[in-house]
Parts: structure tokens; sequence; C-alpha cells
């Protein structure tokens, strides 16, 4: 019997995937609390720009994971900031205002922020994180006066302040100016926070971060 060659099937018609063109992507645009849109903010002070980080992140919480050296400019401002919401007592070496319903609670804190904004926002119809920006750099320090030992005598002597530090001292002062503002009256932290911080961004010495930055400005010049 002759055997029976299998021909070959005719070539199917593979569909060719048409060609996209390069396709250029927008970048996410996350919004603080997806409410606070913070693309246009924007640093004007150029001592702060280096540290002040306004990175768009969908959840502002890093977990501690940046511990390396500076690994704080890596933080968003914001997240700072609720941070030191949760140790709003220490004044030098004593914690002199006890709020056990802050300390350590993260969704609390940010809920306390959160609330700030939207006074502030209501009050001056501006958007409140570019206010935020605007009450740091008013109340950075640029100078403070540190002590030098010469000749078994002690000397103050007025230095420079760095960029990290002066982040960190106007966090600190606002939120201290913030509690101070509601401890044990009948305004609540929030509305503290949000009286400081429209009134830092102002420039206003009704907000100790301004005093504060006054203060230890006057002392570096009197040590010269």
């Amino acid at each position: 019997m002759e055997q029976l060659q299998a021909q070959p099937a005719p070539a199917e018609k593979i569909a060719e995937k048409p060609k996209q063109k390069g396709k250029v992507f927008a970048p996410y645009n996350f919004k603080v609390f997806d409410v606070y849109d913070i693309s246009q903010v924007s640093v004007t002070d150029p001592g702060l720009k280096s540290v002040i980080n306004l990175n768009e992140k969908l959840v502002l919480k890093t977990h501690g994971r940046h511990t390396e050296k500076y690994g704080r400019t890596k933080i968003n401002v914001i997240e700072r900031m609720i941070g030191y919401i949760g140790v709003p007592g220490h004044r030098g070496k004593k914690h002199k205002i006890r709020t056990n319903w802050a300390s350590g609670k993260y969704e609390k804190n940010a809920a306390t922020l959160m609330e700030a904004f939207k006074i502030i926002e209501g009050k001056t119809k501006q958007n409140p994180i570019q206010l935020l920006i605007k009450a740091i750099e008013n109340s950075a320090p640029d100078d403070e006066v540190t002590t030098i030992e010469y000749g078994g005598a002690r000397y103050p002597q007025a230095v420079d302040v760095s960029p990290l530090r002066r982040l960190n001292l106007a966090l600190r002062n606002i939120v201290h100016g913030s509690y101070d503002k509601a401890f044990g009256k009948r305004a609540s932290i929030a509305e503290g926070l949000a009286a400081e911080i429209i009134s830092a961004s102002q420039g206003n010495n009704e907000s100790v971060g301004v005093t504060k930055k006054n203060e230890s400005e006057k002392q570096a010049d009197s040590a010269r």
C-alpha cells in the first residue's frame, strides 16, 4: 500500500498586533490625604530646598525605613510634621505637657493635621500645604549660639545653623506653639495648630516659631 504523505496544512495567518507608537504616560498626581495638591507647592528659601521633601506619595508613612545619615530628607515634610505632633511636651530636657492621646498614635495625629488644614483652607482660601511651607521658612533660624571652652573658660559663640537643623527647629517650635495655644484652653489642638501655621506664614510675632527664631538670631548677633 502506498503511504499517503500528509500534506502540510496551509500556514495560518496570524493577526499582527498593531504597533503602538511611543506612548508617554503622565506621572501620578497623588494628592495629600486625597484632597490637597502639592504639585504646585514651592520652596523659596534656598537653604531649605534640599531638606524639605515634597514627593508625591499615596501613603505618607515610611515605617522608619530611612535610618541612614540624612535619611530624614527622604521623608515627606508632612509626615515629619505628623511625627512631631506626637511629641508635644518637651521643653529643653523636661516633658512639660503630657498628652497620652497623641503620643505614638499616627492615625490620630494625621487626623489632627487634616482638621487643621481644613480650618486653614476655610479661613485663608489658600492651599494649606503652601502656607505650612511658608511657616517653616519664617520659623527656621539662620544663626544660633553654642558654647566653646578656651583656657578653662566658656564663651558663647554664634554659629550658622545647618539646613536640616533649621527644618527640625521650625517643625518643633510650630508644634510647641500650637500646643501652648490649646493646652488648658478652650481651643482644640487642631485650632491651635491652624492658628500657629497661619501666624507663622504671615511672619507674625504671635507665632511661637517666629518668636523663637528672632530670639535665636538676636542672641547670635550679641555673641559675635
